[in-house]
């Protein structure tokens, strides 16, 4: 496997946080994310949302209601000159959930459900592979998995998560990381 990933989380990294985001009119796109993924992508990074998504399990809105708006997110970000190769989603959550919906799953994250299923079905080697996160969560997750280097986006964590990233205050930062490791 040689492919390489840059994975991103949605809420915090890809969209300014909301909670429980699931209107085209709350959507408001992180300063640096287009500029991020079109030099990852000329790197040679996939680009792969990965996001725990509460929401629907608690069932404020629908998992179509969460497939329409990523399908107008990528419309923008296309725009952009940006393609996602994939978006994943975990509408399960332990405590939370209802109906269907409570339950735990390996791709709840922590969990690296996620991050293997992109190893499936793009050949994606992790240990070569970059997570944005914003909450100890995804850093636990990407740690968890092996990969090459994990960000934690800052504000979100004041006191902090274990295991090992690096924090950064603008996803520039991530951008020129990745410039520097070519």
């Amino acid at each position: 496997m040689s492919g390489r990933a840059l994975f991103l989380d949605r809420d915090g990294v890809v969209n300014v946080e909301v909670g429980y985001l699931h209107r085209i009119e709350d959507v408001e796109f992180v300063p640096g994310i287009f500029s991020l993924c079109r030099t990852a992508m000329r790197l040679g990074y996939r680009l792969v949302v990965v996001t725990n998504q509460a929401g629907i399990a608690r069932g404020f809105y629908t998992e179509a209601d969460f497939e329409a708006l990523m399908t107008w997110m990528r419309d923008v970000l296309r725009v952009e000159g940006i393609e996602l190769d994939a978006v994943y989603h975990c509408p399960y959550h332990p405590e939370h959930g209802v109906g269907e919906y409570r339950r735990e799953h390996e791709d709840r994250k922590p969990g690296t459900g996620m991050l293997r299923r992109a190893v499936r079905e793009f050949g994606i080697s992790l240990a070569d592979s970059v997570m944005v996160g914003d909450r100890c969560s995804d850093i636990a997750a990407a740690n968890s998995a092996g990969l090459k280097q994990v960000f934690l986006v800052s504000g979100t964590e004041p006191a902090g998560c274990g295991g090992t990233y690096r924090v950064v205050v603008t996803l520039t930062e991530v951008e020129q990381w990745l410039v520097e490791q070519g």
